[in-house]
């Protein structure tokens, strides 16, 4: 669970004086980050992370706290800072700003963003004079795979596509859980942490910052918004956010950038450029089931560490700029797509989709990479055999960049799930997913699904055999027995529930084995659609 500022630890303080400055690259007054003072050969570490906010203690706009804690007992920072200052939920929301959570460092290895918010941090309270301080509520956690960050091993072991520095640490957390695959199964003390600060604070906006893996192209920033089509806002964030934000990249800092992704083959350029994942396991599309903007931030693993950092840097401080001039936006739309007040939501949730081709195509710039025949490593980051050329083309291409539902639910007026599945109950729970508990047995009609097989994945991935159910819905009359949890769906985060819950999502909790002990051929998959909620008489408050 998240704690509050006033919690304090050895790097944290609630809050107090002012102190001037400038920017980053040049000039700044106040403390430096390890990567600046080693002249972009080393990156922070957690002692370092900590002693950089510890000296920021004294500067009135910012309020501290930690998350949680990692599996090795690390506490997680944040910082939360704005003019004037707010340390709880409660006095940010009567300040009437957006509330935006940037997030570094989920990769151990990946390590720009860390370093770009603690410059940002410094260079945002150097000066009393306006900035968008004023107008935001930020929420800052540099480092938040603190675990992983403090596995150091070389460049070339733990980021071997990654040009410095020479040291970082690894993707995984310590548990060996990528932090970025485990946002529907919160299996990580990490992950269960930032659920706790999403359902706290409720941001308007969400950026997580990463570095790439792949392609060799002509942007030092690659961005996507959430993939997936039940996302509310993800078109909005694509179309109406994004294009500015690269407009003003290049403009105001002469950065490129384009929309996240890989060639489809770097042999043919001409077949395409294609994004990642469309499910809710990943943090940016997860949150976007939220009913909230969020924007995935990739810096050019191939450029020098420093341009890294200066690239991530403007796209957050472009990003900050850009929620406070569309706040009325941003603070109109419905957190998850529901309404506690409603009764009949009826917005269909894609629960399965597809890619597919933006409309037009477009000229994406690429490098060419050339062979050498090398037996080692000539260029950090570059395989063996082959080296940058530094020539870059524009090629026109088809950009497959969006995703379009195969497969869609109403949702219910409730869910029922039997009494024996407590621990997805918990997990509802951490979502943020409210639920009562029957105090006595009813019948009704209901929709059950009839599972007809149960497809179980041959390899092991994050610890788990991903399952896929085929089935059919039918009505049925049933009893729904005492000590039943029931998920109104008259709340708040409607879209995450109902993609939680069906049996046919494609990252649902069934995916993750939650009901695996309930799974049979020819049976009904164990969390039932009601027509109607239950009589009042027979549900009480779930407090556990």
């Amino acid at each position: 669970m998240a704690r509050p500022p006033y919690r304090t630890f050895a790097f944290c303080f609630v809050a107090v004086t002012g102190c001037a400055g400038g920017m980053m690259g040049g000039g700044q007054r106040g403390p430096t980050t390890r990567a600046e003072r080693s002249g972009y050969l080393e990156t922070s570490q957690y002692a370092d992370v900590v002693a950089f906010l510890d000296s920021l203690g004294g500067r009135r706009e910012l309020a501290f706290g930690s998350i949680g804690k990692t599996s090795e007992g690390r506490d997680i920072p944040y910082v939360v800072a704005s003019r004037p200052a707010v340390s709880t939920p409660g006095e940010a929301r009567k300040l009437g700003r957006p509330i935006v959570y940037v997030q570094g460092n989920i990769h151990g290895g990946e390590v720009e963003g860390k370093e770009a918010l603690l410059a940002l941090l410094r260079d945002l309270t150097n000066s009393r004079r306006a900035n968008v301080l004023d107008s935001i509520v930020l929420i800052a956690i540099p480092i938040y795979n603190a675990d992983g960050n403090e596995r150091l091993a070389s460049q070339e072991t733990n980021r071997g596509s990654q040009n410095g520095p020479e040291m970082v640490g690894q993707r995984s957390n310590a548990q060996g859980l990528d932090l970025n695959r485990d946002y529907i199964k919160a299996e990580a003390p990490e992950t269960r942490a930032s659920l706790a600060m999403f359902n706290l604070w409720d941001p308007h906006v969400f950026v997580d910052l990463h570095t790439t893996n792949g392609s060799y192209h002509g942007y030092a920033l690659t961005f996507a918004p959430p993939l997936n089509p039940a996302a509310r806002l993800g078109a909005f964030t694509r179309d109406s956010l994004l294009p500015v934000l690269r407009e003003r990249m290049r403009r105001r800092h002469n950065f490129e950038t384009f929309d996240y992704g890989d060639f489809v083959s770097e042999d043919t350029l001409s077949l395409g450029w294609i994004t990642f994942d469309s499910r809710p396991r990943f943090g940016t599309n997860y949150f976007g089931l939220r009913g909230r903007v969020a924007i995935l931030s990739e810096a050019y693993s191939h450029d020098p560490f420093q341009r890294r950092v200066a690239s991530t840097y403007a796209f957050v401080r472009e990003i900050l700029s850009l929620s406070a001039e569309r706040a009325t936006t941003l603070m109109s739309a419905r957190p998850g797509g529901g309404d506690s007040s409603s009764e009949a939501p009826v917005r269909p949730v894609a629960l399965r989709s597809d890619l597919m081709q933006a409309p037009d195509s477009v000229e994406v710039i690429a490098e060419s990479v050339e062979r050498t025949g090398d037996s080692i490593r000539t260029e950090p980051g570059v395989p063996k055999g082959q080296r940058r050329s530094g020539r870059f083309t524009s090629v026109r291409m088809p950009i497959f960049d969006r995703f379009e539902a195969t497969l869609t639910r109403r949702p219910p007026a409730a869910y029922a799930i039997f009494p024996r599945d407590t621990v997805a109950v918990r997990v509802l729970r951490e979502h943020g997913i409210h639920s009562d508990v029957t105090t006595a047995p009813w019948v009704d009609t209901v929709e059950a699904f009839r599972v007809d097989s149960v497809v179980v994945a041959e390899r092991p991935f994050q610890g788990h055999r991903e399952v896929r159910l085929v089935g059919s819905w039918s009505r049925t009359v049933r009893t729904i027995p005492r000590g039943s949890f029931i998920v109104n769906m008259a709340q708040p985060l409607l879209d995450l529930g109902v993609y939680l819950l069906e049996p046919e999502s494609d990252d649902g909790l069934a995916t993750w084995n939650f009901f695996d002990s309930s799974l049979r051929a020819g049976l009904p998959f164990p969390v039932l659609r009601l027509l109607r909620g239950p009589p009042r008489d027979s549900v009480g408050v779930d407090r556990d």
